[in-house]
């Protein structure tokens, strides 16, 4: 980890360099300036290095390592000293002991210089390069994305359970599908969840992933969530009361749930019973590595046995995730055969290799260099993956190794979200900048290359087609842990602190079960870790000690109550904390989340680094004004790009002109006390021209909002992303939105317009892909293609009044999926007739879901009947 130990000293020196040369005497800011110079020697000369390894090489990395943390350690306690003193108006002569200690630091970089321009000399390392790794070129340009999902040989299979899925025996079955880690179960699962038979004959489908470790309360609220969002209410209730619910909720249904790599019978006695039997062809389908397992949960047919694939279908699987569409050049045949007959059917092993080939260089001698190692380290025991996996990992660049091995921080079967995983890579300082790009955007582009390797899972993606969520196998998983904590990366804390001797200092530190808290507590002060995760959602903890390090960077978790932060800190995100306050000592803070509490920030127009704002409710201070600052000295919060569930925004000048790089806005008003038109002045909206996400909600229950706010709103022409909610905006205005020549996602939310019939005008909303209209009070809505030329997606849900869907959306080319959720029975009859006009036209690309929510549509039904009621007497 020698490479991300150099990031992110160098990240903080340029920092310091910028920004804390207050805290530096000359002296002081000469030996940064020193130090920083040698760094670019290492960094160049590891991103020009060979990928393979050899002891001499890892020797000198882990002193490049060492020697990094150290002077981190070292300049970070220093500025965090002054600081402090600072504060406490008390400034004391730190400046010997500092530079000494850093001349000793910069002493042993000089040696370990020295040491790599021997090696350089020894060895002809562009020569080693061609041999053992891929070309620099093949680097540049990632292939299109591959991987598991394009597993072939499943074809015979996917039948068998389809078959099964609509078999004419009536009752609940359940069906195991077995085999080892990596052969495809979960793929196979998937593909037939996935299925159109499934998604048109289940009325219900849910997924959930149990793994080794699981909560079962978190089960029952996971397969909750494909049906109704969980409550705060239903979170609260007992494992009992949430089975019930459950089984109360499928009864009647006939539902597809699949249990995902189940590791015991426990939890398949516990479950059960919330699966109502009623005799409907009801299916439930579970995955697992482990025979008893499989047999136990399974009905009264054997289970599903995942078989190998032969001969063909690997060669096929291997040249599609190498090639594409492309064959195998002629030349690299009997190799490349050689190569995917060591992988002995194993689909993992096959796409994991394939992908590793597809970026490298294609010759035969890189390739026989392949075939060579793979023939030793894919042996018959029972290390095969684990070399595998480390041969995939040691070919990544420099600068994805750190990125990639940090996923093994998160939890086993965690989805994770791109959006934090890009915050922590970003707080971690992993990322290598790059000119006219922002670090967010550098780290969805190791993100893409990661998955382009087949090393990440896309889980999720966007509904414009972005990843939004990611997995990492658990082999890939494994190896992560593995290898971060011979590198000195990370440790996982699990049930203790087994493997960590005393005195050693963790970097970061991924705590997944609180139950020896106490244990861990009393060893945190001699670790010093820069990073503490604690994925323990069950446990509240006083978090004094896990956050005394004053070096602490990352801090993350879900019950905490904090009396005290580190200076230090750039990430902050908790669920529950009991301070309503920061101190504006926290300049490095760059990302604060915070569900569950009401903050007013008053120090965070000081806050010079932030980036990432989300808490459930915050109310933003008006900021100092230019008198009082001075024109020259006002703070521009230049890295901010983030800022959500704000109370009462008010875009006004002083406001704005510190806030100009916003790229995602929520805001809520809920003030009906305002009698001043324009007092929110939406009409200064424009203004943040880089903004691609706005979210406005209103809270109160009028019109009186729109007439003295919304209606004078001006939207920047960078908006991708628009949410409006009980906005009350009359139809015929609706082209200050169809007008937005970027827009991509629209949502209409609640009262967000008013009017009985919606006509679009021709030429608006032309770069539209995903329309969501929920709980609009609207009767008529006449559309076609030349109203959403570019419409790929479209969500209708609880428009009670709508009478139905205009046939002519479907005129539309680019629509792939219609969405109806507790919808009228009219718009349901007419999304069917779309539905079988175009399967008798041959489309069989429109996906048409149809979904009716039981008694939250009963509710709905009572609501609208009443509204109507009442709009009746009204007229």
């Amino acid at each position: 980890m020698a490479y991300a130990a150099l990031l992110s000293l160098k990240h903080l020196l340029e920092h310091t360099l910028d920004h804390d040369y207050q805290y530096l005497i000359l002296d002081e800011k000469q030996q940064i300036e020193t130090l920083l110079q040698r760094l670019c020697f290492l960094q160049d000369y590891l991103d020009h290095s060979l990928q393979k390894s050899s002891e001499t090489i890892d020797f000198l990395e882990s002193q490049i390592r060492d020697a990094a943390y150290e002077a981190e350690d070292i300049i970070e306690s220093h500025i965090t000293d002054r600081v402090h003193e600072q504060i406490a108006s008390k400034m004391s002569d730190s400046f010997t002991p500092f530079c000494h200690n850093l001349k000793e630091v910069i002493e042993e970089i000089d040696s370990i210089k020295k040491r790599v321009e021997k090696v350089k000399d020894e060895n002809d390392v562009q020569d080693l390069q061609t041999r053992t790794g891929p070309s620099p070129d093949s680097l540049k340009q990632p292939a299109s994305s591959r991987g598991m999902s394009s597993m072939v040989g499943l074809d015979d299979q996917i039948m068998k359970i389809k078959e099964w899925l609509s078999g004419v025996l009536s009752n609940l079955e359940t069906l195991s599908v077995v085999g080892m880690g990596g052969i495809g179960k979960t793929t196979l699962t998937r593909k037939v969840y996935d299925d159109g038979f499934s998604v048109y004959h289940f009325h219900i489908r849910a997924w959930v992933t149990v793994s080794q470790e699981y909560n079962e309360r978190e089960l029952l609220l996971e397969l909750l969530d494909f049906m109704k969002k969980p409550t705060d209410e239903l979170r609260k209730k007992s494992f009992e009361q949430l089975a019930e619910y459950l089984y109360k909720t499928l009864k009647g249904t006939r539902y597809l749930i699949v249990l995902d790599d189940m590791w015991d019978t426990k939890v398949w006695d516990k479950v059960k019973r919330s699966f109502p039997n009623d005799k409907n062809g009801s299916r439930i389908l579970v995955t697992t590595r482990l025979e008893n397992v499989g047999g136990y949960a399974n009905s009264s047919s054997t289970p599903h046995h995942m078989r190998f694939l032969n001969e063909g279908e690997s060669w096929n699987l291997f040249c599609e995730n190498v090639f594409g569409k492309d064959g195998c050049p002629t030349e690299l045949k009997q190799i490349g055969k050689k190569i995917f007959q060591n992988c002995q059917g194993l689909p993992l092993a096959i796409v994991v290799i394939a992908g590793l080939l597809s970026k490298a260089t294609k010759t035969q001698h890189y390739w026989t260099y392949i075939g060579e190692n793979l023939s030793s380290v894919i042996a018959s025991n029972d290390d095969n993956y684990s070399k595998i996996l480390s041969l995939s990992y040691k070919h990544l660049p420099h600068h994805l190794k750190g990125c990639f091995l940090y996923i093994g921080i998160f939890l086993e079967d965690y989805t994770i979200l791109v959006s934090k995983l890009v915050k922590l890579w970003v707080a971690g300082r992993l990322l290598k900048p790059v000119r006219s790009k922002s670090l967010e955007d550098v780290a969805r582009e190791y993100l893409l290359e990661l998955v382009d390797r087949n090393l990440i899972l896309v889980h999720e993606k966007s509904s414009i087609g972005k990843i939004k969520s990611c997995r990492i196998h658990d082999l890939l998983r494994d190896f992560c842990v593995r290898e971060a904590r011979r590198k000195k990366f990370f440790h996982v804390n699990n049930m203790g602190l087994c493997g960590i001797s005393e005195g050693t200092k963790v970097r970061r530190l991924s705590i997944h079960s609180c139950r020896k808290l106490n244990d861990l507590d009393n060893s945190l002060q001699n670790m010093r870790p820069r990073s503490v995760l604690n994925f323990d959602w069950e446990e509240y903890h006083q978090s004094d000690k896990l956050i005394n390090s004053k070096l602490l960077s990352v801090f993350d978790t879900t019950y905490t109550r904090i009396n005290e932060f580190p200076v230090n800190l750039r990430y902050f995100a908790c669920m529950l904390h009991f301070t309503r306050s920061f101190p504006a000592s926290l300049r490095n803070l760059q990302t604060l989340i915070c569900s569950n509490e009401i903050l007013k920030i008053l120090e965070i127009w000081e806050m010079r680094q932030l980036r990432h704002v989300k808490i459930w409710k915050i109310i933003l201070p008006d900021p100092p004004s230019a008198e009082t600052e001075g024109i020259n000295s006002i703070i521009v919060l230049d890295n901010l790009q983030t800022l959500c569930n704000v109370v009462n925004f008010r875009f006004t000048e002083e406001v704005l002109q510190r806030i100009l790089k916003l790229k995602k806005l929520g805001i809520s008003f809920g003030s009906e006390d305002v009698l001043e038109v324009g007092y929110y002045c939406l009409n200064n909206c424009a203004r943040l021209v880089k903004l691609e996400l706005l979210k406005l909600k209103n809270l109160g229950r009028s019109q009186f909002f729109y007439e003295q706010s919304f209606r004078n709103i001006t939207f920047p022409i960078s908006l991708k992303k628009l949410s409006l909610k009980n906005c009350f905006v009359p139809w015929e205005d609706m082209t200050i939105v169809g007008s937005l020549p970027n827009l991509q996602v629209l949502k209409y939310l609640g009262r967000s317009f008013v009017g009985l019939e919606w006509e679009p005008n021709e030429g608006e909303f032309l770069q539209l892909k995903y329309l969501r209209l929920r709980d609009i009070y609207f009767e008529n809505w006449i559309a076609n293609n030349i109203h959403f030329p570019s419409l790929e997606s479209l969500v209708i849900d609880e428009c009670d009044y709508l009478k139905e869907i205009p046939s002519g959306i479907v005129e539309i080319p680019t629509l792939e999926s219609i969405e109806v959720f507790d919808c009228s029975d009219s718009v349901v009859t007419s999304t069917k007739q779309i539905q079988e006009e175009q399967h008798s036209l041959g489309n069989d690309y429109l996906q048409v879901r149809i979904v009716n929510r039981g008694g939250r549509r009963t509710w709905r039904h009572l609501e609208s009947t009443h509204a109507r009621i009442l709009r009746i007497i009204e007229k």
